[in-house]
């Protein structure tokens, strides 16, 4: 971790493709809350909300294996479409973990969240963030993507951020160059080894993935690539022939995945990448489900990945990356 992240606050910025009224009100709103708020698999009951400076909104949040996770939030200020800061983990057993303050702006018709929690100490944030982690707790902010987005367009989509300590155009690369994406876009326990690598508008990829004694070969359409901004794919599984197949262990899994990948500054020498997925073109209605379903493996397998790409973005590979990027 680098120096500039030892600091007593946590900070989250997102930007979701909805006007600000519409994010304040899922915000806001207990019923749509409760479609999104807390890590996946868990669920919200609200029990009062009063959404004023010294209100409280009191609820259980129920984790997947039935534990109950009683809270009450408590306002300090509520800014009506622009601001939110409140006391937070707290019931009336213990004091609050820390504060939050949320900040809702409009851009061109998108509204950018900026969140920040603050903490006793830089060391106290450190552990507070190692946790988030791992419960998952920043999903929270994806499912606040899915939400909106379904609200908006009745499209599923799954949704999944990470900032890396590395500048735009280094982790631009790790997604273009075939030699550092074989490195770290495996799953756990899988090897990549690229047959055909032509990472361009237009262009396609063949690939293997070797796992024990099986072989998942892959085929990647890119369609829209804007340096360093975005990348627009399409996945599909395939035999050693590049003839069309189903995920070797969910047959329902939808034939088509489209993938968007965007790259973000955030601070210095920081990135954000934030990846949506969803089906692509024509899907039955059991592959929808399986989809749906599938979001917590998702975030698993996707988190895998993307703890591999931050362990190779410290790597040597990097370094020789990064000057090569700024030479």
């Amino acid at each position: 971790m680098s120096a500039k992240n030892k600091s007593n606050e946590i900070r989250i910025t997102r930007i979701y493709d909805a006007p600000v009224k519409i994010v304040w009100d899922a915000w806001t709103d207990p019923e749509q809350t409760a479609q999104w708020w807390g890590p996946r698999g868990f669920t919200l009951t609200t029990h009062s909300k009063e959404l004023k400076p010294g209100g409280h909104w009191v609820y259980t949040m129920h984790g997947p294996d039935g534990t109950d996770y009683p809270s009450k939030t408590l306002y300090h200020e509520v800014e009506k479409h622009k601001k939110l800061m409140y006391d937070h983990g707290g019931n009336d057993d213990r004091p609050p973990l820390f504060r939050v303050t949320v900040l809702f702006s409009e851009i061109r018709g998108k509204t950018k969240m900026d969140m920040s929690m603050m903490l006793p100490t830089p060391e106290a944030a450190d552990e507070t963030r190692k946790f988030i982690k791992k419960a998952g707790g920043n999903a929270t902010w994806d499912r606040l993507a899915e939400y909106l987005e379904k609200e908006s367009s009745g499209k599923e989509k799954f949704v999944i951020n990470r900032t890396f300590d590395a500048p735009l155009d280094v982790v631009f690369e790790m997604w273009t160059n075939p030699h550092h994406l074989s490195q770290w876009l495996p799953p756990a326990g899988a090897t990549m080894q690229f047959i055909r690598a032509d990472i361009k508008p237009g262009g396609s990829s063949f690939y293997v993935m070797p796992h024990g004694d099986k072989k998942m070969y892959g085929r990647t359409e890119y369609l829209r690539i804007e340096k360093p901004e975005y990348i627009i794919y399409t996945q599909q599984f395939c035999d050693e022939n590049e003839k069309l197949s189903r995920h070797p262990m969910s047959p329902t899994w939808p034939a088509t995945m489209l993938t968007m990948v965007q790259f973000a500054e955030e601070g210095s020498d920081m990135t954000r990448v934030t990846i949506t997925w969803e089906p692509y073109g024509d899907t039955m209605p059991e592959e929808l489900e399986t989809f749906i379903k599938a979001r917590g493996g998702m975030t698993m397998g996707w988190t895998g990945s993307l703890d591999k790409l931050e362990a190779h973005l410290d790597s040597a590979d990097y370094g020789r990356t990064k000057k090569a990027s700024v030479s």
